[in-house]
């Protein structure tokens, strides 16, 4: 049983529901940008064997309120990390908090020991043919606060992916990200993100090159081409970067395939030591 310990944090505009586990190098699992810090069950006792496991759900998302907008998720890492005593630690994170963790990365290289960025697209990234079928319906059900449908589209877009139909992809999976979406859309944590707050500039994907730290990129070989695309690119540009691709698997692929999931990252970071 892997002893948790949880609370909140005051950060500019709003806070923070964290929670920690385990000793040893310090490790952040950052969510996606449609579901919240329980996309890592999967991973928590396991990483924690091994390492400080530190999870928290960004504003708007889980247990944490959206608090005041325009967010800067970045600066509120930051927060979190202060809070916790944390002088350096390597980031995990997946899609949006991916970009952010990439963006940290860049802006504060000094507080980052090592990059796993899931399912990411750097920022600045120009997204190529047309959009993932069903976007503009799930927006439109945003819109009329049809939180149901939205979320219902948001599952099929990232989860069933481009390639599978819903009843291709393991139910309890679907259930449990239609729960952590519907919150965070009722939250407003999802419709924050179309807009965050401070990006860099230039951005990411102009500066991929100054990355120095141990970089995993890792992507569901299901997931939309554009994504698999930018992990190519992320791959070519970070120097020393490793990539990995999770068979069978979209958007999220440690909650679709833990064991594969979980053997990457943890080779990855027990290789820094």
């Amino acid at each position: 049983m892997t002893t948790t310990d949880s609370g909140y944090i005051a950060v500019a505009g709003g806070q923070l529901y964290y929670e920690v586990a385990g000793e040893g190098a310090p490790v952040v699992l950052s969510h996606a940008g449609i579901v919240d810090s329980r996309m890592w069950d999967d991973q928590w006792s396991d990483f924690a064997q091994r390492q400080r496991v530190i999870r928290f759900d960004m504003r708007g998302f889980g247990k944490s309120p959206l608090g005041a907008a325009p967010i800067d998720r970045r600066a509120d890492l930051d927060q979190l990390l202060h809070h916790l005593g944390v002088e350096r630690a390597a980031l995990l994170g997946c899609s949006l908090s991916g970009e952010v963790l990439l963006d940290f990365a860049l802006e504060q290289p000094q507080k980052v020991t090592a990059l796993i960025l899931v399912s990411t697209a750097p920022g600045g990234f120009e997204l190529q043919g047309e959009p993932p079928a069903h976007l503009f319906e799930m927006l439109g059900a945003i819109e009329h606060s049809d939180f149901a449908l939205a979320s219902e589209l948001q599952t099929r877009i990232s989860i069933d992916g481009p390639f599978r139909q819903p009843e291709q992809v393991d139910p309890r999976v679907r259930q449990r990200v239609i729960e952590m979406n519907r919150l965070a859309l009722a939250n407003g944590g999802v419709q924050a993100g179309f807009q965050p707050a401070n990006p860099l500039d230039p951005p990411a994907v102009q500066r991929l090159a100054e990355i120095h730290c141990p970089t995993l990129i890792i992507a569901g070989e299901l997931d939309h081409p554009e994504i698999l695309r930018a992990a190519d690119v992320m791959a070519a540009a970070i120097p020393g970067a490793r990539k990995v691709l999770i068979p069978n698997s979209a958007h999220l692929p440690n909650m679709e395939r833990p064991v594969e999931f979980n053997q990457a990252v943890m080779d990855f970071l027990h290789n820094l030591s």
